[in-house]
């Protein structure tokens, strides 16, 4: 567990333990229509569109594709693509990961 997670695990317990449970469901679903039907139980329509976004703006920043033709593309604000590019390259690698797996 990194720090972050370490101090935010401290700080508060339950966010900790929805987090894993959540992640546990997601290990546990192996086919995708099994996975699409949770994803569309388990968040508004609004967040399943704010998540594609943010991973069509992931998979645009590792093409090397500017900012401002990110934005034009998906609809997603230059404050989202920063932000989205600073995880790509600096966070957990969950996006280098998933982009990984998309590309085979």
């Amino acid at each position: 567990m990194t720090s972050g997670k370490v101090q935010e695990a401290q700080a508060r317990p339950e966010t900790s333990e929805r987090f894993d449970e959540l992640v546990d469901a997601f290990v546990h679903v192996s086919d995708p229509q099994t996975v699409a039907a949770f994803l569309r139980d388990l968040c508004t329509t609004a967040e399943l569109d704010a998540m594609g976004q943010r991973l069509q703006v992931a998979r645009l920043v590792d093409e090397a594709v500017s900012y401002q033709e990110i934005s034009r593309r998906t609809g997603a604000s230059t404050a989202t693509v920063t932000r989205v590019a600073h995880w790509l390259h600096h966070g957990e690698g969950g996006y280098g990961a998933v982009l990984k797996r998309a590309r085979k």
